[in-house]
């Protein structure tokens, strides 16, 4: 493919991605196949002589489309939203195309620097303490992290990090060994201070939390995965109050924020915790500018950075800040917390929709786009209306547990997602419900 074919294509697979976001609601929400029906449909080996575009493009109908669930339309109510926006898509495609691999300054000064700035405009939106900033006389800063999980590994091992120099400045003479067999990390049957529980949408009392933490000299990691977007919305930003307490803040704007897969922002009080766990400088990583890189501290008088992938597991990163000054600069804080808003309306109508039929019953307290419901019985019978609705596959649906009840979730995922939708879904939901009663043993 040269250069005046790949302008061609490119246009057409531009037409072919507008094409099916403008009508994935026409398409089945979840697929219809068993596992491994992808292998029967594709040679066994890969091709000896090149093929054609053509002949690439008529499969992805032929055998990627009929495996895919279409998180992105309108019937899409399961586990958390992904995100999903124009621009975010056309920034990967030029993250794409410049293809450099961001380890270090010198490996691409701008997919640093932008990272680096970004992550203070999110904390700034975000009105995180001013510690978590790199551009001020604070000590931390943020990183894009592939997820919240990873962040939290990064958080955990740098905690252990901290807590051995600790222990080994007083004690010198102790193996390191011994000391990292006896470190203890607490955690709630969610794992650490979660601001959005994954089941429920629940909230831990981190202001609470917080100061004991402090107090005891604990790292204290705060995961707000999903929920951490609409804390750019001034009604929700009290959900985050207790955020001072911590060492480490992490939340997913490609769940929420219109920046798509991946990009997991997170910020930490003292960077130095969390150089110290990765730092390595083999020599080709040194560069002219070793001190000058990432994570600026803008004072009056000087920039002080460090190498991106000392705040990470991963070596290598592509450049994911592109998705988020794309996206910031096109729809705004104003436009972004429009679409947060929107979600939580959605959510509170079909909140007040359970809520008038009194076959069923409202789970948890709907804080934001996640409503938990179930009917009024046992949980083989919820069970059984849950694999109705996923085997009509015109919505779907995801379980959870609470408290020894299974809950049927219904979370507003889709950027697309209108009240019709809303009420389509729960017309539906209604309409097994009743056959499922007719039909079930009370």
């Amino acid at each position: 493919m040269d250069t005046a074919e790949f302008r061609r294509r490119g246009k057409e697979m531009v037409d072919y991605v507008a094409d099916y976001l403008e009508n994935i609601e026409k398409r089945q929400v979840y697929p219809d196949v068993e596992p491994g029906y992808l292998r029967s449909l594709i040679p066994e080996e890969a091709p000896e002589q090149p093929e054609t575009y053509e002949d690439v493009v008529k499969d992805i109908e032929r055998v990627v489309m009929p495996g895919i669930t279409h998180w992105h339309s309108p019937y899409f109510f399961a586990y958390f939203p992904t995100a999903n926006s124009f621009p975010a898509i056309l920034a990967d495609m030029l993250s794409g195309a410049i293809g450099c691999v961001g380890f270090s300054w010198a490996a691409s000064p701008a997919c640093t620097e932008l990272e680096t700035v970004m992550l203070d405009w999110l904390g700034k939106m975000l009105n995180l303490p001013e510690e978590f900033l790199a551009g001020t006389k604070g000590k931390g800063g943020g990183v894009i992290q592939g997820t919240a999980s990873e962040a939290t590994l990064v958080a955990l091992l740098a905690a252990r990090c901290r807590m051995v120099k600790r222990i080994l400045s007083d004690d010198p003479e102790r193996p390191e060994a011994d000391i990292i067999s006896k470190l203890v990390a607490y955690s709630s049957d969610q794992f650490c201070a979660t601001l959005g529980t994954t089941p429920s949408c629940a909230f831990d009392y981190i202001t609470e939390i917080g100061p004991i933490c402090n107090t005891e000299g604990i790292w204290m990691h705060i995961d707000a995965a999903y929920a951490g977007s609409a804390f750019i919305c001034p009604e929700f930003r009290p959900l985050l109050d207790g955020v001072e307490f911590a060492d480490s803040f992490n939340f997913n704007p490609h769940k929420w924020l219109l920046v798509n897969f991946d990009c997991s922002t997170m910020w930490v009080k003292n960077r130095t915790d969390i150089i110290a766990a990765f730092k390595m400088d083999p020599l080709y990583l040194k560069h002219d500018h070793q001190e000058s890189g990432i994570h600026t501290l803008h004072t009056h008088t000087h920039t002080h950075t460090h190498s991106i992938c000392h705040w990470q597991i991963p070596l290598g990163r592509r450049f994911r800040s592109l998705k988020i000054w794309f996206v910031f600069r096109m729809y705004g804080l104003r436009g972004l917390q429009d679409h947060i808003r929107k979600h939580v309306a959605l959510a509170k109508e079909f909140e007040a929709l359970v809520r008038v039929d009194e076959r069923f019953q409202i789970s948890a307290e709907v804080v934001l786009g996640l409503v938990c419901f179930r009917l009024k019985g046992s949980n083989d019978l919820n069970e059984a209306l849950l694999k109705r609705i996923n085997s009509a596959r015109r919505i779907h649906l995801v379980p959870c547990q609470l408290s020894g009840r299974f809950v049927l979730r219904f979370a507003v995922c889709a950027r697309t997602t209108e009240s019709r939708h809303v009420q389509e879904a729960w017309a539906h939901i209604t309409q097994l419900a009743t056959e499922l009663l007719r039909q079930f043993p009370q």
